[in-house]
């Protein structure tokens, strides 16, 4: 018999045992579908978390280079970082004066404070005090208005550029620009909205959740010598090849510019976005391994228990066996016979696994975060299924097909 035929012999009587046993394939495939919702729902999730990861991080920019005190991820112990001397705007024009016509150079300082507009306050919003620099650093542009311009540093102006959620918040549908927010105890004009960038991630920055005021302002208002000593630098590449050479070219000016010397360790940080991103893969790496772990626990529950049904199913139709052996079929169909069985059961329930799945990831898509079933994961999916329904079909399968014609005949 050509093994097209003999195929599609297999697949018509594995389809016909189906049929015949709806019931029974139903609840069999019950832990296969549990087990494919798993593995598709874990995988899309994570592919999830990195889409929205990296739309909450766009605007710290994959061409910038970040110097301050402390690193972002502190991998070591604290306290090699705690009594590092901050960052001075002294050091910060020094390092712009070196750099200059080389890199742009934008310093900024920070921090929390309840704004009020009317009877409306929002608590522990970011201030940033920044220079007009800030949009050519960040991704984040000014919807209405305008942003910071040097007259506002040089004058010490007490201007503020809001973000969306402070607009939406605080002004509710009102026009904000020339209207006057209170920052803590001290008025600022508002001259422009950025524009919605997102964020407030897995506890992380709401990018729309800040307010930027010229950084001179912020440190005659914010400070005396607290509004000095922990500034931060944002250094934009050229360009993104350039990121490597630019990085080691910062790292020996800020050494010159703080005077340290070659035996001397370097007493700040160099940040980049590969260094939340390096963290954040490792982690994601080992949350999608325990899920995986944790779905393949129930696949193979699901397995075992298409396996027994399997072996039941040997065990009913023995003396056809015995009977389609008598006539003439090779231990090869047999063993066709029921691996196809066993493989369509596992596809039937890895599809309706992926069915669920979707309207799952459609659910996160719609409430949490941006997921969607892509076709690679689907893919694997099936062959999960195709893999999981040969593994458990071939015990059965080769126990069937080594029975003996004489006595699976008169088997009753």
């Amino acid at each position: 018999m050509p093994l097209w035929t003999m195929l599609a012999e297999s697949v018509r009587i594995a389809l016909r045992a189906l049929a015949a046993n709806k019931a029974r394939g139903a609840l069999t495939t019950l832990g296969i579908i549990i087990g494919i919702v798993a593995v598709v729902t874990t995988m899309t999730a994570v592919n999830g978390l990195q889409n929205k990861f990296r739309e909450s991080f766009s605007a710290v920019g994959s061409d910038v280079i970040y110097v301050s005190r402390m690193p972002w991820v502190i991998m070591n112990d604290f306290f090699l970082y705690r009594n590092r001397p901050g960052i001075d705007l002294r050091e910060a024009r020094a390092l712009e004066a070196r750099l200059r016509g080389r890199a742009l150079v934008n310093p900024s300082l920070n921090r929390n404070a309840d704004v009020k507009h009317g009877s409306d306050m929002l608590e522990a919003v970011v201030i940033i005090g920044t220079t007009e620099k800030q949009p050519q650093i960040s991704s984040g542009q000014a919807e209405a208005g305008r942003f910071l311009m040097p007259f506002d540093l040089e004058g010490k102006r007490r201007v503020c550029v809001i973000g969306s959620d402070i607009r939406d918040k605080l002004f509710k549908g009102v026009d904000p620009v020339h209207r006057t927010l209170n920052i803590g105890r001290y008025d600022f004009q508002v001259i422009g909205v950025m524009e919605k960038q997102g964020g407030s991630f897995l506890g992380g920055p709401n990018f729309d959740r800040r307010i930027f005021v010229p950084i001179t302002t912020f440190a005659k208002v914010f400070g005396g010598r607290q509004g000095h000593v922990d500034v931060n630098l944002a250094i934009k590449s050229p360009s993104q090849e350039g990121m490597a050479d630019l990085e080691y070219e910062v790292i020996g000016e800020m050494r010159k510019v703080r005077g340290l010397r070659p035996s001397e360790h370097d007493n700040f940080s160099i940040n980049k976005l590969d260094t939340l991103t390096g963290t954040f893969n490792s982690v994601m790496g080992v949350v999608l391994l325990i899920g995986l772990i944790v779905t393949g626990i129930s696949l193979f529950v699901g397995a075992v228990g298409v396996m027994n049904i399997m072996l039941v199913s040997v065990t009913e139709r023995t003396r056809e066996i015995g009977i389609r052996k008598a006539i003439g079929a090779t231990r090869k169909s047999i063993l066709l016979q029921f691996l196809f069985e066993s493989s369509a059961i596992c596809l039937l329930g890895g599809g309706i696994g992926i069915a669920l799945a979707a309207l799952v990831a459609a659910i996160l898509n719609a409430t949490v975060m941006p997921a969607s079933l892509s076709l690679p994961i689907t893919v694997i999916a099936v062959l999960v299924s195709l893999f999981v329904g040969v593994v458990a079909g071939v015990a059965p399968a080769f126990r069937g097909a080594r029975l003996d014609p004489v006595e699976a005949l008169r088997y009753e």
